[in-house]
């Protein structure tokens, strides 16, 4: 083990859990400060294997997509990243984030559903719904907002 492998030991052995979790956003910050969209994503695909070792994500998907949709209750944790990750993507010519998830999410979706609870899984989709609604329609005219609907209904009734 070189020195440098040594000391962080050292280091984040007698360090706090909640000290970690500071001390990783603090750095986080710096160290993705000057790579690129390409950089932050070879690094994802690299090192989210080993991140999600042990994960159960059947467990994990439904708190994550709450957290994403936003609760109001804070804008840390989950939101905070995600926020951040769509203002640095959208400087980029091809934003990941919106790509990511527009090609994820129904997959994400059709693997953890059925496994929520039906009241906490009716509750999740009237929300998810009504949120795609709104952000889907943004910048809309009134006549696009009518057309966007009627598809909508279309869609859901066929």
């Amino acid at each position: 083990m070189g020195a440098m492998d040594e000391m962080m030991e050292a280091m984040i052995g007698s360090m706090s859990k909640e000290d970690k979790q500071d001390m990783m956003g603090k750095m986080m910050e710096k160290f993705f400060a000057d790579m690129t969209v390409e950089d932050k994503q070879r690094m994802m695909e690299q090192m989210m294997p080993k991140m999600m070792d042990g994960i159960n994500f059947m467990e994990m998907m439904p708190r994550m997509m709450m957290g994403m949709m936003g609760n109001n209750e804070s804008t840390g944790g989950m939101r905070g990243m995600m926020s951040q990750m769509m203002g640095s993507a959208q400087q980029a010519e091809s934003p990941m984030m919106p790509n990511m998830m527009t090609q994820m999410m129904p997959h994400c979706l059709n693997m953890m559903l059925p496994n929520v609870p039906k009241e906490e899984r009716v509750e999740f989709v009237l929300d998810m719904v009504a949120k795609l609604i709104e952000q889907g329609s943004v910048g809309m005219t009134d006549e696009e907002k009518d057309e966007f609907m009627a598809k909508i209904l279309a869609k859901i009734t066929s």
